[in-house]
C-alpha cells in the first residue's frame, strides 16, 4: 500500500458466529479453539509487531507472543494504543519489555513508571476522539522499521483501523457459538450511516480450524 510508510496492516478477529467478542460480563476466554489459538500464533510470527488497545492490555493481560512448538524466529514486538499511559508496570508486557521490544504509543508524555521497566513511549498527536492518530502512529512505527503490523483488538481499535481505510487483510475466525446483542461486538462502532460508505473487502479462502471457520479477506 501506498500510505503509512509501506505498512501492512493485518486485522485479526476471533468472534462467535454474530460477531461477538466476549460476553456482557466480560468473559473471552476461550471463544475459538486451539487449532484457531495456534493458526494466530503462526500469523503473528509473520509479523513485525503485534498491536492492542490498552482496554484490552487491561482486561486480558495478554504476552502477545508467539508461542509454537519449535519456533526460533525472533518475537514480534508487542505495541499498545494508549492515550493516557494507563498501562500497568506490573503488567506482563512492561515486565517483558526489556526481553521483546514494547511500544507503547500515548498522546501523552514519557511514564517513567513505564520507561524503567524498558517500555519505550512513542508521543503522537490525537485525533479528534482523543485517542493517538492512526496514520501518525503507523508513520512511527515504520520509522521504528515495523512494515507489517498485526491488530488484534479490541473492537474500537478494530473499528478505527477500518474506518480509516487502514486494514489491507482481514484474518476472522468465527466459533460456532452465539452470545447475543448483549455480548461485546468484535468492532466497535463505525458511524456509518449509508451502505456505500461501509469498507468493502474481498474474500480470498475458507477452512476450517477444529470447530471453528477462518476466513481470509483481502482489499479490493
Amino acid at each position: 500500500p501506498g500510505r503509512a510508510a509501506l505498512m501492512f496492516v493485518t486485522l485479526k478477529l476471533a468472534t462467535s458466529l454474530d460477531g461477538r467478542i466476549a460476553t456482557a460480563a466480560g468473559e473471552s476466554r476461550w471463544i475459538t479453539g486451539p487449532e484457531a489459538r495456534e493458526a494466530v500464533h503462526g500469523l503473528r510470527a509473520e509479523h513485525d509487531a503485534v498491536l492492542v488497545g490498552v482496554e484490552t492490555a487491561l482486561a486480558d493481560d495478554p504476552e502477545l507472543t508467539v508461542r509454537l512448538a519449535g519456533h526460533v524466529g525472533p518475537q514480534p514486538a508487542r505495541v499498545v494504543l494508549d492515550s493516557r499511559l494507563r498501562l500497568s508496570p506490573a503488567s506482563k508486557l512492561a515486565r517483558t519489555a526489556r526481553d521483546i521490544p514494547t511500544l507503547v504509543v500515548s498522546t501523552q508524555a514519557l511514564s517513567p513508571a513505564l520507561t524503567d521497566q524498558g517500555v519505550r513511549v512513542l508521543q503522537v498527536a490525537a485525533a479528534q476522539d482523543g485517542r493517538p492518530a492512526l496514520a501518525t502512529t503507523l508513520a512511527r512505527l515504520g520509522a521504528e522499521g515495523i512494515s507489517r503490523l498485526f491488530v488484534e483488538g479490541g473492537g474500537q481499535v478494530a473499528a478505527s483501523f477500518l474506518r480509516a481505510g487502514l486494514v489491507d487483510a482481514l484474518e476472522w475466525f468465527r466459533a460456532p457459538l452465539v452470545l447475543g446483542s448483549e455480548g461485546r461486538p468484535g468492532v466497535g462502532a463505525m458511524e456509518i450511516t449509508a451502505l456505500s460508505e461501509a469498507p468493502r473487502l474481498k474474500r480470498v479462502d475458507v477452512r476450517e480450524v477444529g470447530y471453528d471457520l477462518w476466513e481470509r479477506y483481502e482489499r479490493i
